[in-house]
C-alpha cells in the first residue's frame, strides 16, 4: 500500500521554497520510480504554493521517511508539519482500483 505524505510549510518561507525549487524537482525526477502523484498544495488562487503532497509507491514507512528527509524542502527547512499516511487505491487514474474484472 501506498504512503501519502502530506508536508505543510511554515509560514514565511515562499521565498526560500522559490529558491529551493529547482533542487527539489532535480530530487523528484531522480525518485520518479517511487511516486505515483506529487505535486504542490496551492492557495485559492490557484499559484501560491504552501506545501507540498506525494503519493508514493512503498510499503516501508523507513523508506517513506527517507524519501521526505531528503527532499531539499525538509533539508532546507521549508516544511513545518508532515503527516504520512497509508492509503489504499479505491480511484486512480479515473478508475477504479482494482479494476472490476468483467465477466
Amino acid at each position: 500500500m501506498p504512503f501519502l505524505i502530506d508536508a505543510s510549510d511554515k509560514p514565511g518561507q515562499l521565498s526560500v521554497r522559490q529558491k529551493i525549487r529547482p533542487d527539489h524537482l532535480e530530487y523528484l525526477n531522480s525518485q520518479v520510480h517511487l511516486l505515483l502523484a506529487a505535486g504542490a498544495k496551492l492557495s485559492d488562487d490557484g499559484a501560491t504554493p504552501h506545501g507540498s503532497f506525494y503519493l508514493i509507491d512503498t510499503d516501508d514507512r523507513a523508506r517513506a521517511e527517507a524519501f521526505i528527509d531528503a527532499d531539499p524542502y525538509r533539508r532546507n527547512g521549508v516544511f513545518g508539519t508532515i503527516t504520512m499516511t497509508r492509503v489504499r487505491k479505491g480511484y486512480f487514474d479515473f478508475a477504479r482500483q482494482p479494476a472490476p474484472v468483467m465477466a
